[in-house]
Formats: structure tokens, C-alpha cells, sequence
């Protein structure tokens, strides 16, 4: 056999060179969200982080998480820019329940091939919700895979990293029978449960993204594209007025799944259906598909993005601080004895 001509790993489908154009744009974007507890620059092998000062005996909250199948809208729409920001307020919603601010976040970026516009726009949707909750973006990985992804796809995920002092930890102990369950209003899907709303809208109904809907007032795919909101900014009022028992970030599972996650035993929750408004995207789901209601709860969040455990004696002074922050509140339930599990009335 012949010797071949000299192989590259460009010739591969990696582009080096155009991957370092790429993360020095990328490299601009997260300098922007950096604060006085960065220690390092963008590019080392570890990022580095200094725990403020301000507190007394400091626990360390982290998460992981995704976008999951919403990502096939945003390929189909060609939208890229929302997603990042939808990765960040997961992750801090997650992280946020359990009293804690964040402080860092870094993101996983995978595709065949890189497409620096593309990335851009990821990365800068990461950059803005990093700076939105006071968390600096101090790292993260962008892969290039030639043959492990299909054209024009990409996965994403992310990893958060927060504080809270072990004597404000929100972890449910002081939960108590007869606490009053609070329901903040979510944005839409979030990032939960696409998989089963791309089968019902996509080929139950036969959907594109462009159907105008009249049961939803709008087009489909930007329905779907509705971002994943932040709670963080009213909980953090909650929590330093220690107004809140227990919260639960209403993911995948609904609240069928998560709110028992943050009951100690012997408690468990009624929630009272009706007593909040449901967005239309959600009844149209059902009808379309002729979905269980039970199946509903425990696969979206049906209007509720988050949960708050709330003891009585606390309940007028959390209905003004959500309302001085623009936050609607519904009363949605109570806990009761029981055995961690939601029961529906």
C-alpha cells in the first residue's frame, strides 16, 4: 500500500484553530459576569473561587442538570440564544431551595461540528442569566465530535455551585403540620416533560412550530420556547426574612414527585386543584392527547414553578414581600399528617 498524504485532526472534522477563535469570544462573555471571588482566568485546567467572607460557616449547594428535549425546538426554530439562560435558572432554582446563593457555574457544550455563531449565542444566554443571578461563569468545556451528533445539533448542560451557612440551611426539619403551601407561577413548560409535549403537539396534532393555535393564543414552537424562569431573586428575599420552611423547584415529575422530596416524615401535602390559574398549553396537551390528569401532574409543572412550605405565623409577612416583588403568590394547599406524598382535592 501507498503511504498516504499527511492526515490532520482537521481532516478528522476537529478544527483546533477554529475552536480557539471561538472560546476567546467566549472568554469575553464570561469576563463579564466575573466578581472579586474569581481567582482565575478562562483557559486554566480548574476554575478558582474564593468563598466571600460574609459567611460564618459555609456549606457548599451544587446541581447538574440539562436542557433535555427542548432542545429539538430550539434546532428546529433555530434558536439558540434562550437556552443557555433556561440551563442557568434550573440549576439555580435547584440550588436556591435549599437556602443557597450562587456563587459559580460552568457549562458543557458538545457538537459534531462547532458553529462559532451558535456557540456565541449559547454561551452568551449562559453569560447574561450568570450575571441576572449574581453567579459568575468561571469555566466550562466546548467539545467538537465529528460523527456523534446529527448536523446542526448540539447537547448542553451545566454545573452551579452556591453557599448557604449551615444555620440557614432550607432543608424541611421544621416543616409542620397545618404549614400553608404557596405556589409561584411558572413561565410555561420550563425545561420539563418535551418529550411527551413534541408527541402530543408533533404528531398527535401534527403541529409545526409556525401553527398559530387559538387555544393558546399563539405559535406553538414559541410556546415551547418560553423560557425557564429564576425564582432566585424573590427567594432570596424569603429566605434571609426566614419566611420560608421548605421549597420545592417544580421539574420534571411535577408536583406529584418533587414536593415530597422537602416533607419530613409524617407529613405530607393536599393540594387543592383549581386553586391557581393553568396555562392554556397544558389543557390543550390534555385534550389533544386525552392525557390522565394524573399523568399531567406528575409529568409538568401545570403553572407552578415552584413551591413554598410557609408556617402560619409567616404567612402575612411572605404575601408583601412577594408582593413588593412583583411576585404573584396562590394559596394552593396545606400540610397535613401523613407519609410524604401529595394528595389532590
Amino acid at each position: 500500500m501507498s503511504k498516504p498524504s499527511s492526515v490532520t485532526y482537521a481532516d478528522a472534522g476537529v478544527n483546533i484553530d477554529r475552536a480557539n477563535r471561538t472560546k476567546q469570544r467566549i472568554k469575553y462573555l464570561a469576563h463579564k459576569t466575573f466578581n472579586k471571588s474569581v481567582l482565575s482566568e478562562i483557559g486554566g485546567f480548574g476554575g478558582l473561587f474564593s468563598i466571600p467572607l460574609k459567611y460564618k460557616d459555609p456549606v457548599l449547594v451544587s446541581s447538574v442538570d440539562g436542557i433535555g428535549t427542548k432542545l429539538k425546538i430550539a434546532f428546529e426554530m433555530k434558536v439558540h440564544h434562550t437556552v443557555g439562560g433556561d440551563l442557568v435558572n434550573h440549576c439555580v432554582n435547584d440550588i436556591a431551595v435549599q437556602g443557597a446563593a450562587p456563587m459559580f457555574f460552568m457549562d458543557y457544550l458538545a457538537t459534531g461540528k462547532l458553529e462559532p455563531e451558535i456557540a456565541e449565542k449559547i454561551v452568551e444566554g449562559i453569560a447574561e442569566a450568570c450575571k441576572h443571578n449574581g453567579c459568575a461563569l468561571i469555566g466550562g468545556e466546548t467539545a467538537e465530535m465529528p460523527g456523534f451528533y446529527p448536523e446542526g445539533e448540539y447537547d448542553l448542560a451545566g454545573f452551579i455551585v452556591g453557599a448557604v451557612d449551615r444555620e440557614k440551611i432550607v432543608n424541611g426539619k421544621n416543616v409542620q403540620i397545618g404549614d400553608v403551601i404557596l405556589g409561584l407561577p411558572s413561565n410555561g413548560l420550563h425545561t420539563n416533560g418535551y418529550s411527551l409535549a413534541r408527541k402530543l403537539l408533533f404528531e398527535v396534532a401534527k403541529y409545526t412550530p409556525e401553527t398559530y393555535v387559538n387555544e393558546i393564543k399563539g405559535k406553538v414552537g414559541n410556546e415551547l420556547m418560553r423560557p425557564h424562569k429564576s425564582y432566585w431573586p424573590v427567594l432570596r428575599k424569603l429566605i434571609d426574612s426566614e419566611c420560608v420552611s421548605a421549597m420545592a423547584h417544580i421539574t420534571g415529575g411535577g408536583i406529584t414527585e418533587n414536593l415530597p422530596r422537602v416533607l419530613p416524615r409524617g407529613t405530607g401535602a393536599v393540594i387543592e386543584l383549581g386553586s391557581w390559574p393553568v396555562q392554556p398549553i397544558f389543557e390543550h396537551m390534555q385534550n389533544l392527547g386525552n392525557v390522565p390528569q394524573e399523568e399531567m401532574l406528575r409529568t409538568f409543572n401545570m403553572g407552578l414553578g415552584m413551591l413554598l412550605v410557609v408556617p402560619n405565623k409567616k404567612f402575612k409577612k411572605t404575601q408583601t414581600l412577594l408582593e413588593r416583588a412583583s411576585e404573584k403568590g396562590y394559596t394552593v394547599g396545606r400540610i397535613v399528617k401523613g407519609e410524604r406524598k401529595v394528595m389532590y382535592t
